[in-house]
């Protein structure tokens, strides 16, 4: 412990502060105990222990020789890889052009709907509660390019020739993220409705008396009240989509020629589908910096802009 200029010890390391820390808030941490220990034993753990499955030759899941970066050279080798890491960044473009923008205008329009708000609400949320996997099988019906399907079914009753909406290399990612964006976006309108219910009438009043349109209120107002919501969805966002996997396994089995293969799918092939579970673990392991590493600079840059 350290004396203080008022006579008060404080204490001098880490270990003496989280003590305190601990004892000053004994309820709480007593309360949240067992949701640490369960977080710690299903996330934690096997992050751990993936991360050293990464430096071992793995033989039916079972760590057998020490190989340090092995695992890693095969990764860096595999031209799939390269490709998994594009298309997960395209899906990281589209998904904010698509999924985060839809989203935050179908808010700020609901928000001006005075008539059966309710029922819009309910509409747009029902996606939200069916099934992903039933809903990935539902728009394959839809987008398949056979001239059974749905959407092709309608263009030839206008004469039109058939398309190949999840085969085309240059449409398949951008559709894949509108299927993500049709099932999500409810939930997400909810949350920016509920955000827009905390901003100040007052604020309106003197936007309407300055003679500002619908556009102007939005912009000066609306989004500098809400800016903390759009920041946490938006990190949110970024975070959920580098993690997409069933999606592409589902509509495209990753094709076509790899064009849709992420990350995350790539690294479930390597482990479940190739039987190479250890460069399945250094892929995810790329995966987990990746995400790590934007995180930080996110948030580093939200720090200055608040300062």
């Amino acid at each position: 412990m350290v004396k203080t200029n008022d006579g008060l010890k404080k204490p001098s390391n880490f270990f003496q502060k989280a003590k305190l820390v601990i004892k000053k808030n004994w309820g709480g941490w007593a309360i949240m105990l067992p949701t640490l220990i369960l977080f710690a034993y299903f996330v934690w753990a096997p992050l751990i222990e993936n991360v050293s499955y990464s430096f071992y030759e793995i033989h039916r899941f079972k760590k057998t020789d020490f190989i340090w970066f092995e695992n890693y050279k095969e990764l860096f080798a595999d031209p799939a890889f390269f490709s998994a890491l594009k298309n997960t960044f395209l899906y990281a473009f589209w998904s904010i052009l698509i999924g985060f923008l839809l989203p935050l205008i179908l808010g700020l329009l609901l928000s001006e709907v005075i008539h059966f708000r309710g029922a819009f609400r309910c509409i747009l949320y029902l996606p939200s509660i069916i099934s992903g996997v039933s809903v990935m099988l539902m728009w394959v019906y839809i987008l398949d390019g056979s001239r059974g399907s749905m959407l092709n079914a309608i263009l030839s009753l206008f004469g039109k020739e058939p398309i190949t909406v999840l085969a085309n290399s240059n449409f398949v990612i951008p559709a894949i993220v509108l299927v993500m964006t049709w099932r999500g976006a409810g939930a997400t309108v909810l949350i920016y409705l509920s955000a827009l219910q905390t901003v100040d009438n007052a604020l309106y009043e003197v936007a309407r008396l300055d003679n500002a349109n619908l556009f102007q209120r939005i912009w000066y107002v609306t989004i500098p009240s809400i800016k903390p919501t759009v920041k946490l969805l938006f990190i949110l966002q970024i975070i959920s989509v580098f993690q997409v996997f069933y999606e592409p396994m589902m509509l495209t089995a990753g094709g076509p020629d790899n064009a849709s293969i992420s990350l995350m799918y790539l690294c479930y092939k390597y482990s479940f589908i190739d039987k190479n579970p250890g460069v399945g673990s250094a892929c995810g392991v790329i995966l987990a910096i990746i995400i790590v590493s934007l995180s930080l600079v996110y948030f580093k840059l939200s720090k200055k802009e608040e300062a």
